[in-house]
C-alpha cells in the first residue's frame, strides 16, 4: 500500500484559532523523555525529531491556525531579581541537549513558523501576553504545552493542549488537577511552592491542603490575614512562619502577561506551504518517514503480508491523514531480526503504538508467550512469533517448528521500547499484557487501555470485548479464536496455529486496539470522564496485574481437612434428610426436591417455575425454614456445605500454583455497574464469613514464612457516604465525634435516650441505617429485624423524618438516573441503571434501589481503588514493606514482614483514611495474623 498525500497545509489568508507551542518546556521534556536518537553524523536529534513531528501533527489537524513557538531566551529573567535561588537548583544543561537548541530553531524556520523569545522575560510570560491579545481580538487559543504554571492562563477563549498525550486541557481538567478554577492557581503555587524551579512556598501545605484553605478564603492574603481563625495549629504556624515566603513565591508564580511583543498577533501565521526549505531540512536530519508524509518525495511501499519477509520498510500513516474506518489492513509477520527493528523504529517515529500477546492459557503466572503483535498506524500491524510449533512434549520432533526469532532477541529489542514512558503504548485489558512482559523482565511504563477507556466511558451500557467494540465502533467483524483455533474437541492451542492465520488473528487485535484508542479518547475530555480514567483506573492496571502475579499462598493440608471434614458432615445430612423423606432421592436435584417438599410433604407456599416444575430457590427454602420446618433447614446446611466443598475446599486445590504454592485470582476491572473489582478462577471475594464453615476456609490463606497477613478495611464507609453526599449534619457531627451512629441514630428515630438505649434496639438501627443506603422496602426490613411489614414501613418514614437531607439526596438521585439512564459517584463515575424507567413496576423499583445505593458503593470502590494506588506508589518507593495481594470490596489484604506488622499497619490505615478529604473522616481498620481468619 503506498501513502496518501499529507493532508495540504492550507493557503487560507485568514486563519481563525491561534496556536501557541511552548517550544522550551517541549524540548527539555522531549529531551528527557524521547530516546537518545542521532542522524548519521552522530549529533543527538532525539529531541528535534519528537518536536518536527509534533509541529507536523499541529498544522496538519489544524491548517487554518495561526501559529507560533516560544522559547526562552535565557535561564536568567526578571524573577531572579525577586528571588536570586529561583531555577538555582536545575541541573546544567546535558551535553547532548546542547547541540539540539539551534537544530529545533532551524526546525521551527523550515517549517515557516515564527520562532520567538524576549530577554529578561520567560517564554511562559510571553505566551500569557500573546493569549491576552488574542482574546481580546476574539481570536482563540490554544497552548500547546503540558506545563502546570501556563494552566493559570486557562479560560473562556484559551485552552491548552497536552502535545504527548493528545488532550485538550480545559477548567474542568484544572479544576481535577489543583482543586481550583483556573484563576486561583496561583494561590495553590504560592502555597505548594515548586521543587523544580526552586519556588519555596510553605513548608508541609501541599496542593490539596492549599486548595481547601483558598477555596475558604479566596486568595493568599485573605488566607494570611485570617490564620487566627485556622484550627489546625501546625497549618497555622507554617502559615504565619512562612507569610512573607508566600508572598514571594506568588510573585514568582504569576505571569506576566503584558510584555512587550515581537510581533502582532495577525502576524503569527504559517509559511503554506513550508516548501523545499522544509524538504532539505529533513532530509538532512535523516527524517525520511516525515519528509515521505509531508510529500517531500514519494512515499515507499508499506509492508503487507505477501511482500518478502524482512524487505519492505515500514511506511507510517497517521490517524491525521488515514480514516481508520476505511484503511485498508496490511499485516507482516516478523520472523528477522531486520524486520523487527524496523517495527521497532517506526513505534519510535511514530510515538505511540499498540500491542497484543498471545499465550498458552489464560492464568499470566501459570503460561508462557506464544508471541506478540505491534500495530503503529491503523491497518498497520505485526505479529511476531515466539513459540509456535510447540506442544509442550520435552521429547517431542521440533525439527517441524517454522523459523521465529528467539524470545531474548525479541525481548532485548522490545524492552527499551515499552520501557520508555514517553512513547504511548496501547492494549486491550492492559493487565494482563503487563504481566506477560514482567515475567519476561519488562517493567513496562503505563500503558493506555481500549477496555479501561470504554468502560469509563459508556459504564456497563455495553461490553467491553475487543471483538463487541470493532463490531460496535469500527463496523468491523474481527477474526474469531475459534476461526483459528477450532471448537471444543477439536480446538487446538494457540501454539499450533499457522502462521499466516496467527498474523492475520494477532496483529488484526493489535491494530483494532489502535483504531479504538483514536475513537475513545477524544472523547475523555468533553465527557468529563478524565479524571476517573487517569486518575483511578488506568494508575491501578499495573497495581492489579502486580497482585494478580504475586498471588496468595494456601495451606494445602488445611483444605484437604476441610474437605474431609464437610464431605462427612454433608453425607450425614443427606442420610437424615433422605430418612426424613421416607426414601432415597437426589437431594441436589430442584426437581426431586420439589416434589418432596410440595408433592410428598405437602409444604406450603410453594411456587412453580415456567418448566412447571416446584421453585426451589434460596429465598423459597429460607421461607419454610423461618416458619419451623427442620427438615428444610438441613437442606440449606447441605447447599451451603456442598457450595462450599465444591466451590473452594476442592477448587482451590486446583488452582495452586505448584511452582509457589499459591492461588492466582483475576480481577475483573471493566465488569460491575459501580467500578468495584470482581474476582474469578477462583472467586476469592464471595467466601461466604457470616457463617462458621464459611470463615474456616480463610483460615487455609496464610503467610509466607517470616511474614503475616495484614488485613485493613473502611468502617461503615457506605454510611459515610451517605451522610457527606446527602449532606446529613446530624450524622455527620456523629462520625466527627466518632460516636457510635447505630446508637445515635436509635436514639433520634426511637426517640429513646442513648443512657437507655438495648442492644435488640440498636440491632434494629443498624439494620435501617445499613437497609436504608440499599433502598430497602418495608418487607425486606420486617424479615431482617423481626416485626412486621407495617411496623418497618413505620420505623423507615420515621427515619427520614429524622434525617430529611437523605430523602432528598434520594429523589433527586432517582430523579438524574431516570433523565440520564446513570447516576455518577462522588468522582464522576457513571454507574448505568437498566430499568429506571421500565413501565414495570417491580422492575422500575428494584432500579430506583440501585440508583440509591450506586453512588455510594461506586465512590466507596472509587476510595479504595486510589488508596490501591497510593500504597502501591509507596510500596514500590520502598516507604512501605509490604506486598498487596488481594482487594475484597472495601478490605485490602497484604503480606508483611512480622517484624514490621505494627508499623505497616498504622501506615496503611494512615493512607487509607487520607485518600480523601471529606467533611467527615475516613476511618479504616487493620489487623495481623497468620492467617486471613484471625487477620480480619
Amino acid at each position: 500500500m503506498t501513502a496518501s498525500p499529507a493532508t495540504p497545509l492550507s493557503t487560507s489568508t485568514q486563519p481563525q484559532e491561534l496556536f501557541l507551542i511552548d517550544g522550551s518546556g517541549f524540548i527539555f521534556r522531549a529531551f528527557h523523555a524521547l530516546p537518545p536518537l542521532t542522524r548519521p553524523d552522530g549529533t543527538p536529534v532525539g529531541a528535534v525529531v519528537g518536536f518536527c513531528n509534533m509541529l507536523y501533527k499541529v498544522l496538519t489537524d489544524h491548517p487554518q491556525a495561526r501559529v507560533a513557538v516560544i522559547f526562552d531566551a535565557a535561564r536568567r529573567n526578571f524573577r531572579n531579581e525577586i528571588y536570586a535561588d529561583y531555577k538555582a537548583n536545575r541541573d546544567e544543561t546535558p551535553p547532548d541537549l546542547i547541540p539540539q537548541f539551534p537544530l529545533i530553531r532551524e526546525a521551527t524556520q523550515a517549517f515557516g513558523l515564527p520562532g520567538l523569545e524576549l530577554d529578561g522575560y520567560e517564554a511562559d510570560d510571553l505566551i500569557a501576553t500573546y493569549a491576552r491579545l488574542a482574546v481580546a481580538e476574539g481570536v482563540p487559543v490554544t497552548i500547546v504545552s503540558s506545563d502546570k504554571d501556563l494552566m493559570q492562563l486557562v479560560r473562556p477563549g484559551v485552552r491548552m493542549m497536552d502535545p504527548i498525550k493528545q488532550i485538550f486541557i480545559d477548567e474542568p481538567q484544572v479544576f481535577e488537577k489543583f482543586g481550583v478554577t483556573p484563576d486561583k492557581v496561583i494561590y495553590i503555587q504560592a502555597l505548594a511552592g515548586d521543587a523544580t524551579d526552586n519556588v519555596p512556598g510553605v513548608p508541609s501545605i501541599g496542593i490539596k491542603t492549599a486548595a481547601q484553605l483558598i477555596n475558604e478564603y479566596g486568595d493568599l492574603e485573605t488566607l494570611l490575614a485570617s490564620t487566627a481563625s485556622i484550627k489546625q495549629p501546625k497549618r497555622r504556624e507554617a502559615l504565619e512562619q512562612n507569610a512573607e515566603a508566600a508572598r514571594i513565591s506568588l510573585k514568582l508564580v504569576t505571569l506576566d502577561a503584558n510584555v512587550p511583543v515581537p510581533l502582532a498577533v495577525d502576524m503569527l501565521r504559517p509559511e503554506h506551504p513550508p516548501g523545499e526549505r522544509l524538504a532539505t531540512f529533513l532530509q538532512a536530519q535523516g527524517f525520511k518517514s516525515l519528509a515521505a508524509r509531508l510529500g517531500a518525495r514519494p512515499a515507499s511501499s508499506a509492508t503487507h503480508s505477501s511482500a518478502p519477509m524482512g524487505t519492505a520498510p515500514v511506511q507510517i500513516l497517521t490517524p491525521a491523514t488515514v480514516p481508520s474506518a476505511t484503511v485498508e489492513q496490511k499485516y507482516e509477520l516478523v520472523v528477522t531480526e531486520e524486520a523487527l527493528n524496523r517495527w521497532v523504529a517506526a513505534a519510535y517515529e511514530t510515538r505511540r503504538f499498540a500491542f497484543d500477546t498471545e499465550t498458552m492459557g489464560l492464568t499470566p503466572a501459570l503460561v508462557g508467550l506464544v508471541g506478540i503483535s505491534l500495530a503503529v498506524a491503523p491497518g498497520q500491524a505485526c505479529y511476531i512469533p515466539l513459540a509456535h510449533g510447540q506442544s509442550g512434549d520435552l521429547f517431542a520432533d521440533t525439527s517441524s517448528q517454522p523459523a521465529q526469532l528467539p524470545v531474548k532477541t525479541v525481548i532485548a529489542a522490545l524492552k527499551p521500547l515499552f520501557e520508555d514512558p514517553s512513547i504511548v503504548k496501547i492494549a486491550h485489558n492492559a493487565k494482563y499484557d503487563m504481566q506477560m512482559f514482567m515475567k519476561e523482565g519488562i517493567e513496562m511504563s503505563l500503558p493506555e487501555d481500549t477496555m479501561m477507556l470504554s468502560y469509563v466511558l459508556d459504564g456497563t451500557s455495553h461490553t467491553h470485548g475487543l471483538d463487541d467494540l470493532a463490531r460496535t465502533f469500527c463496523n468491523h467483524t474481527m477474526i474469531s479464536f475459534d476461526e483459528v483455533t477450532g471448537t471444543g474437541k477439536n480446538r487446538i492451542p494457540f501454539s499450533a496455529v499457522a502462521l499466516d492465520k496467527a498474523c492475520a488473528y494477532a496483529a488484526e487485535d493489535a491494530d483494532f486496539t489502535l483504531r479504538l484508542y483514536d475513537i475513545f479518547k477524544p472523547r475523555l475530555a468533553p465527557e468529563k470522564m478524565v479524571a476517573v480514567y487517569e486518575d483511578i483506573e488506568r494508575p491501578l492496571i499495573p497495581v492489579i496485574a502486580r497482585m494478580e502475579l504475586m498471588g496468595v499462598k494456601v495451606d494445602l493440608a488445611v483444605l484437604k481437612g476441610l474437605s474431609h471434614t464437610f464431605g462427612e458432615k454433608i453425607a450425614t445430612l443427606e442420610e437424615e434428610i433422605q430418612k426424613k423423606a421416607g426414601h432415597p432421592f437426589n437431594v441436589g436435584s430442584p426437581k426431586q426436591l420439589g416434589v418432596v417438599l410440595f408433592d410428598e410433604m405437602g409444604l406450603p407456599g410453594g411456587s412453580k417455575t415456567k418448566t412447571g416444575d416446584w421453585s426451589t430457590a434460596v429465598d423459597v427454602l429460607e421461607d419454610l425454614a423461618s416458619q419451623g420446618h427442620d427438615f428444610v433447614e438441613k437442606i440449606l446446611e447441605w447447599r451451603h456445605l456442598s457450595k462450599l466443598k465444591s466451590t473452594y475446599t476442592e477448587a482451590l486445590q486446583a488452582a495452586i500454583n505448584p511452582a509457589n504454592g499459591r492461588v492466582h485470582t483475576s480481577f475483573a476491572m471493566a465488569s460491575t455497574s459501580t467500578g468495584r473489582l470482581s474476582s474469578s478462577d477462583p472467586n476469592l471475594q464471595n467466601i461466604p464469613i457470616r457463617s462458621e464453615e464459611g470463615r474456616m476456609i480463610r483460615r487455609a490463606f496464610v503467610a509466607a514464612p517470616g511474614y503475616v497477613l495484614l488485613s485493613a478495611d473502611y468502617s461503615q464507609v457506605e454510611l459515610r457516604l451517605a451522610a457527606e453526599l446527602a449532606g446529613i449534619e446530624t450524622l455527620k457531627q456523629a462520625f466527627r465525634d466518632r460516636e457510635d451512629i447505630h446508637a445515635i441514630t436509635a436514639s433520634k428515630v426511637f426517640g429513646i435516650p442513648l443512657s437507655e438505649m438495648t442492644p435488640d434496639v440498636r440491632r434494629q438501627a443498624k439494620a435501617i441505617n445499613f437497609g436504608i443506603i440499599y433502598g430497602i422496602s418495608g418487607f425486606g426490613l420486617s424479615r431482617q429485624i423481626g416485626v412486621t411489614p407495617g411496623e418497618a414501613g413505620t420505623f423507615i418514614k420515621q427515619y427520614m423524618a429524622r434525617f430529611p437531607e437523605l430523602a432528598v439526596f434520594m429523589e433527586e438521585t432517582k430523579e438524574y438516573g431516570r433523565k440520564h439512564g446513570y447516576v455518577r459517584t462522588k468522582y464522576g463515575r457513571k454507574c448505568v441503571i437498566p430499568g429506571i424507567t421500565d413501565k414495570n413496576g417491580a422492575r422500575r423499583a428494584g432500579a430506583e434501589r440501585q440508583a440509591i445505593n450506586a453512588p455510594l458503593q461506586g465512590t466507596a470502590a472509587d476510595l479504595v481503588k486510589m488508596a490501591m494506588v497510593r500504597i502501591d506508589h509507596l510500596i514500590r518507593a520502598g516507604q512501605i514493606d509490604a506486598r498487596m495481594l488481594l482487594q475484597v470490596h472495601d478490605e485490602l489484604v497484604f503480606e508483611v514482614p512480622e517484624a514490621k506488622a505494627e508499623e505497616v499497619s498504622a501506615q496503611i490505615r494512615a493512607e487509607m483514611e487520607a485518600i480523601a478529604d471529606f467533611s467527615i473522616p475516613l476511618e479504616a481498620s487493620a489487623g495481623t495474623a497468620n492467617n486471613w481468619a484471625e487477620a480480619h
